[in-house]
């Protein structure tokens, strides 16, 4: 009998506070509330001012000594965060406003702080992070991706540098034998793939287990999960919770396979919609009719029916199907480099290393006539939901929190905290534009960026994905506007691009939350005549996300603007499975009636809840399969049961 891990569990974390020994921040005092405490930690920090900076140091050490003899963190998190606010002054010339220390309170008491894009997020992810990392049990902060847990260690490493603190960093490609150095340290930045990834791998190295071990070092790299402290906390805790986490060994080459899987693509061209076969938009499945399966196995050699069976043919036919008529190239994937690569649907990005399961993957190559890679089985598997679930304390920032905080409640035990902004908005919204056509919204794309450049802004245009960022290229050409792409495909430089798109007369498109973390800089002139105007040219499966774009302009009190331009040919209406008619007169005008933005409303809702569904069920069945293994005796990251 295999022995249990006992450390895998789904904790049912409570606030900070609540485990013994731990982290000793009070929640009855609620110090987010508190104006004054927060005036009071900036007073402090002006009085560290005439402090040398050995004097600095030697005043964190003192720090982590009273730490050492018990000391509640209640007690030192004035001084603590004052001598970080003293130190970002000297380091970036950047000191924390009162509305940041109270965003950084909300952190201390385990929860999500909503804070809008250009307060200040990295600033504040400092003060908790210095606060707990006193107790020496490692503290993770957790990115969006490799570049911003470059940028953001980089910026810590220099403040925390005066203060006696040791940062590490996280990257794609790091030796597995530099990992542990990097844990080792008092703070860690990597995204939450890196971090899941090594957790996985300390089970398999750990074992024992039925499933055979990859061939990785024998020593585990983690010392444990303390405090997450997640940045862009909706788009890791909520979006990606969908995909799991899992490392999977690579099947052998088997060109018996491959035949069968080209079989049966071609076959699947054969078939007719609604008579062989029915599509399932919502689930992104396709399903064989009975006709449409003796259509199948007619068309296949009957060496390939009797070597594999009918019933995997059938499956694998329906896989092309669905890879035909559901994946959109350059929407849910690219080609890239000869290789079919997944495009993360919520941040825009490549999904490096991830495949399909089930033989979809391989339906797509054989779709895009590249080289039918041979399948994977999986060797451990976690959801981002359960793999978080593991950490004493969690915290995170985002611009965009409140419409999931019954989520984040339910499944984290995390309440959400709106902090103000530190000046008062002045973003503009010019009212939603709908057309019948995705080619009549083009061009009023065109004619509106045209109109905002001769008013001296900058216009930043955000798109659903590759392709149409790619056709509203081509239109802006067509029409002799200069203007820069940021797709996935061009990701080595996304934050250069992002970083740019305020300069006047700048035309930049953007897919989804590509630059997503990079500050875009406004120059006076384009401030001077509105600021930087957003155009979203498609509603997104996530109102959250369609925040983020517009949380692109009118930052920190600057002015700017936005305007949506929607088109009932819009993948959003499909996705919801609504079909909307022209059952109008336009009386030549291209511009639907105002009444069509409801339409686009109730769509994305509906994506939202169908979405929020598939979480739930998906950590339900986790948690059914964890039960189940710990009864068997088995480490449920690494036994794959079926149910």
């Amino acid at each position: 009998m295999l022995r249990v891990l006992s450390n895998f569990k789904f904790s049912q974390r409570g606030r900070i506070g609540s485990t013994r020994g731990l982290a000793r921040v009070s929640h009855a005092r609620q110090p987010e509330r508190d104006p004054g405490l927060a005036r009071r930690i900036i007073q402090i920090s002006d009085r560290m001012q005439s402090l040398t900076d050995d004097q600095l140091l030697q005043s964190a050490r003192n720090l982590r000594a009273q730490v050492n003899r018990n000391a509640d963190l209640d007690s030192i998190l004035p001084d603590a965060f004052a001598l970080v606010r003293e130190a970002c002054r000297r380091v970036h010339r950047q000191a924390h406003y009162e509305v940041q220390i109270a965003a950084a309170f909300g952190l201390c008491n385990g929860g999500i702080a909503e804070m809008q894009t250009g307060e200040g997020k990295t600033l504040v992810a400092l003060l908790p992070a210095f606060l707990y990392s006193l107790l020496g049990n490692g503290l993770h902060v957790v990115t969006a991706n490799d570049y911003l847990a470059q940028r953001d260690a980089e910026f810590a490493q220099a403040v925390f540098n005066r203060l006696g603190i040791t940062v590490g960093c996280l990257f794609d490609g790091l030796p597995r034998h530099r990992r542990k150095a990097e844990y080792d340290r008092d703070i860690t930045y990597a995204t939450a793939r890196e971090f899941g990834f090594d957790f996985l791998k300390d089970r398999l190295a750990s074992g024992p287990s039925t499933v055979p071990a990859l061939p990785i070092a024998a020593a585990t790299v983690q010392r444990g999960h303390f405090f997450a402290l997640v940045d862009e906390a909706d788009s890791v805790l909520i979006d990606d919770a969908r995909t799991p986490l899992l490392i999977a060994n690579p099947s052998d080459k088997d060109p018996i396979r491959q035949d069968m899987v080209r079989a049966c693509h071609i076959a699947a061209l054969q078939l007719r919609s609604q008579v062989d076969f029915e599509l399932n938009h919502d689930q992104r499945t396709s399903r064989l009719t009975r006709v449409g399966c003796r259509i199948v196995l007619r068309h296949l050699a009957p060496e390939l029916v009797h070597g594999f069976g009918t019933d995997e043919i059938y499956r694998q036919t329906e896989n092309s199907l669905a890879a035909n008529y559901l994946f959109l190239v350059n929407r849910h994937y690219v080609v890239h480099q000869g290789n079919v690569a997944i495009v993360d649907e919520s941040t825009g990005r490549i999904a490096d290393g991830r495949q399909w399961q089930s033989g979809l993957h391989q339906a797509i190559e054989a779709k895009e006539l590249v080289e039918i890679t041979s399948g994977t089985r999986t060797m451990a598997k976690v959801t981002v939901q359960s793999y978080f679930r593991n950490y004493r304390h969690l915290a995170g920032l985002t611009g965009t929190a409140q419409q999931v905080a019954h989520e984040f409640k339910k499944v984290y035990n995390l309440r959400v905290t709106p902090i103000p902004t530190r000046k008062p908005s002045k973003r503009s919204r010019f009212p939603e534009r709908v057309f019948e056509s995705f080619s009549e919204k083009a061009q009023a794309i065109v004619t509106s960026t045209r109109e905002r450049l001769n008013t001296g802004q900058a216009v930043l245009i955000g798109t659903p994905s590759v392709q149409e960022s790619q056709k509203i290229s081509a239109a802006l050409a067509d029409a002799g506007i200069a203007h820069h792409v940021l797709n996935c495909l061009e990701h080595k430089s996304e934050s250069t691009i992002i970083g740019q798109a305020g300069i006047a007369g700048r035309v930049t498109v953007a897919t989804n939350m590509a630059g997503r973390g990079t500050d875009i800089r406004v120059d006076p002139i384009v401030q001077q005549n509105g600021g930087l105007h957003v155009i979203a040219t498609a509603k997104h499966s996530s109102s959250r996300i369609d925040r983020q774009l517009i949380g692109r302009t009118a930052r920190q009190g600057y002015p700017g603007s936005y305007q949506f331009f929607l088109s009932l040919e819009d993948e959003l209406l499909l996705m919801s499975g609504t079909k909307p008619a022209a059952r109008f007169s336009r009386h030549g005008n291209p511009q639907l009636s105002p009444m069509w933005t409801r339409v686009f409303d109730q769509a994305q809702s509906n994506v939202e809840r169908r979405h929020e569904k598939q979480r739930l069920n998906l950590l339900a069945h986790e948690t059914r399969r964890h039960q189940l293994c710990l009864q068997m005796g088995l480490d449920p990251c690494l036994e794959m049961l079926d149910e």
